[in-house]
């Protein structure tokens, strides 16, 4: 008899609906063809022990099961309970009609108990789109799967229940999730506030122009002046994820398997702060199946790189071209994946190898040229994708005792929403620009016009701070952002003279 029972298959971030065909004929053999990997082919022996103790039998036929298109190749275990149920229904032990209903996706222990799996939402959302009427899956993944709407999902417990809700023994109560409802509990909820930081006034404005314009950052400092405190509160001050990039984030954290058991979706923007003894394939992704990197996990969010000239240079110079095109392609010989990349990178470093360089009251203890060549691991290229370079000094101790309040991070947000709602109007027929960040050179050109005052400021500045040729831009890509805080229409002399600040690195004989 064949039956056939419906999975799904993760590439990327989406998902393709797999066939499972289970024919059982005379004769006694097992054969599982469709390019399953080693996790599937050892899906027999937990299939055979969680029916057994479940009081069914494995049968003493033929098995042939195919996973179909036969050309993708399959991996993992989720889908021991599809295959599981193929071989009740093909064996004819128990009848099945509505089998052909769902999606039906769930690792078997030995006992029959179904474990979680990684990438439900795209696996619902596919689902979805094909008509099915709903999804069985692991009872962890449920709420998971249920952002989904349109589409019934069932969380379960067990083989035995599934079988007993197929045959109507049983009424298994869809799990609902009112998505905007948990969406807007999880908004604005905080973690770190800029209200707890004391002084570093400078350091928050730079921040907030990097915020309101989707710039790069990179903070320099001694050690202990408060560079990773700062930059794990920037997220606090970004605008709102939108309900679709909510849903974007949380399908790639699912495909990932980052989710934590019972969240249905990534409400905040991500903060990833991954080490500096980090691979290439970690923080771009990939492996021999592949998955997302750290730069996909960060997407719609903020990549921290602590101790960036710690970073192995082939670490970071895998980043240049996701940086620019905002997405990653993982090549392989039978197929190609692309994850998105969109993420704003804050980076921190001290200036040279002891830390003190630069200091206000400690002596660098450095041999004359180790800052430039400590400052020389970072390439030029690299550089020039980072619009904002940040000096943070040491707070005083008056400061540090203050009792004055600081401004609330909610504050400033409300100010770098507005900003970018100017930056979403400017570029609304631009398809992929969202904030002054992504300008090109011609956009820029367009939309960063100066009068007189400010070329000549610009240009007295370039000669008498001795700035490369590539802080051009960038200052007039900051100085409209500047702008679009103030709520001005024009880049005035003020905005460029702030802007010029940022770009501390560029400035010949900054070493010393």
């Amino acid at each position: 008899m064949l039956v056939k029972t419906y999975g799904s298959a993760v590439f990327g971030v989406d998902a393709t609906t797999i066939t499972i065909e289970v024919n059982i004929d005379t004769g006694i053999a097992f054969n599982l063809v469709g390019l399953p990997d080693n996790a599937v082919k050892e899906s027999q022996y937990r299939i055979t022990a969680a029916l057994k103790n479940n009081d069914f039998k494995w049968p003493g036929k033929k098995i042939t099961i195919n996973m179909a298109p036969a050309d993708i190749r399959k991996e993992g275990s989720a889908y021991d309970l599809s295959i599981a149920l193929g071989i009740l229904s093909a064996s004819e032990q128990v009848e099945l009609s509505e089998l052909e209903n769902y999606i039906i996706m769930g690792e078997l222990s030995l006992d029959g108990s179904i474990q979680p799996i990684k990438g439900v939402l795209p696996i619902a959302i596919q689902a979805k789109k094909e008509g099915f009427k709903g999804l069985i899956l692991p009872k962890e993944n449920s709420q998971e799967a249920a952002i989904v709407d349109g589409v019934e999902v069932y969380g379960v417990e067990n083989i035995a229940e599934v079988v007993a809700f197929l045959k109507g023994d049983i009424t298994l109560e869809a799990v609902k999730v009112n998505t905007r409802e948990e969406f807007a509990q999880h908004l604005n909820n905080p973690e770190f506030d800029f209200d707890q930081v004391k002084g570093q006034e400078n350091i928050k404005r730079a921040l907030e122009i990097a915020a309101a314009g989707g710039h790069n950052v990179i903070l320099i400092g001694p050690p202990g002046a408060g560079k990773t405190m700062l930059a794990k509160r920037l997220p606090s001050i970004l605008p709102p994820l939108t309900l679709s990039e909510a849903l974007e984030t949380t399908k790639i954290h699912s495909v990932a398997g980052q989710l934590k058991t019972n969240i249905g979706l990534v409400a905040q923007r991500p903060f990833r702060n991954p080490h500096h003894s980090i691979s290439d394939v970690a923080l771009v992704g990939g492996g021999s199946f592949p998955q997302p990197g750290e730069i996909s996990l960060a997407h719609n969010g903020i990549l921290f790189l602590d101790e960036l000239p710690e970073f192995k240079r082939t670490v970071l110079e895998v980043m240049r071209q996701p940086m620019e095109d905002r997405l990653v392609t993982i090549s392989r010989a039978r197929f190609t994946v692309e994850y998105p990349s969109s993420f704003m990178l804050i980076a921190s470093m001290n200036p040279c190898p002891c830390g003190y360089f630069n200091h206000p009251t400690k002596e660098c203890m450095c041999p004359p040229g180790m800052v430039q060549k400590y400052l020389n691991k970072i390439s030029g290229p690299l550089l020039d994708r980072i619009d904002l370079h940040v000096e943070v000094t040491p707070v005083s101790f008056d400061e540090m005792s203050s009792e004055r309040n600081s401004e609330k991070s909610l504050s400033i947000r409300n100010r770098v929403v507005e900003a970018r709602e100017i930056q979403i109007q400017r570029f609304n027929e631009l398809p992929g620009v969202y904030s002054n960040a992504q300008m090109s050179t011609k956009q820029l050109r367009e939309v960063c016009r100066i009068q007189k005052e400010g070329q000549d400021l610009l240009r007295h500045a370039i000669d008498k701070l001795n700035l490369s040729g590539r802080a051009y831009d960038r200052i007039l890509r900051v100085s409209r952002t500047i702008a679009d805080l103030d709520a001005s229409e024009n880049i005035e002399t003020n905005h460029l003279a702030e802007a010029i600040q940022y770009r501390s690195l560029d400035r010949e004989g900054w070493t010393g």
